[in-house]
């Protein structure tokens, strides 16, 4: 994987005590038996280019939601390996994404040697948005729904750049800007599923 300075975002490592407690402190049926939690993951990935075979994962964006709560977990560079993303979604019960099943899911397979779809539900938004002829790519269709989206002029090739930018000129605020790109991209995923279920297309 390619290499990250000092500068990292750390959500996963804060994230995951807490994490661990709502889950020993709900217990059901039999004595010391556990309520499998079931979490909603929107997950979005950030790479270097579009082919699996040459391309690296650059992040992994997920906001796992339970009960009205939102937590946003960014693997960084290194930190983008098998085992931290699988503990990531160790609760998980469905993933959604936005085109994941031509692109996210099978990049995450083919560079970490994980079928997220072995392990997890998996609900690919686009097909839904086709239901309801709407057609596009993600940033297309959250224009048509109005979503809004704060970076504007950011696509996939800028989040390269930025990525390089970060890489060969150690410029923290590109990264800081992918971040935050890719982190727009993970929450209006849930906004998106909001929105189709309204109209009743059965995203759930």
């Amino acid at each position: 994987m390619l290499p990250t300075s000092d500068h990292r975002h750390r959500k996963l490592p804060h994230f995951l005590p807490t994490y661990a407690i709502i889950c020993q402190n709900r217990s059901v049926g039999k004595a010391g038996s556990t309520l499998q939690l079931r979490f909603d993951a929107y997950l979005d990935i950030e790479t270097t280019g579009l082919c699996s075979f040459y391309d690296e994962i650059t992040v992994i964006g997920i906001c796992l939601v339970f009960e009205g709560t939102n937590n946003l977990v960014q693997l960084v560079g290194n930190e983008v390996t098998r085992s931290n993303l699988l503990r990531t979604l160790r609760r998980v019960g469905t993933i959604y994404t936005y085109n994941g099943s031509r692109f996210d899911l099978p990049f995450i397979d083919f560079r970490l040697s994980v079928n997220l779809r072995q392990h997890f539900r998996h609900r690919d938004l686009m097909h839904d948005c086709w239901k309801n002829n709407l057609y596009g790519g993600f940033k297309a269709v959250e224009r048509q729904l109005g979503i809004p989206r704060r970076l504007r002029g950011i696509g996939g090739e800028e989040a390269v750049m930025l990525w390089w930018r970060y890489q060969m000129d150690h410029d923290k605020k590109a990264l800081d800007l992918l971040l935050e790109y890719n982190k727009e991209d993970v929450l209006n995923l849930r906004t998106l599923r909001g929105k189709l279920e309204r109209f009743g297309c059965g995203a759930r």
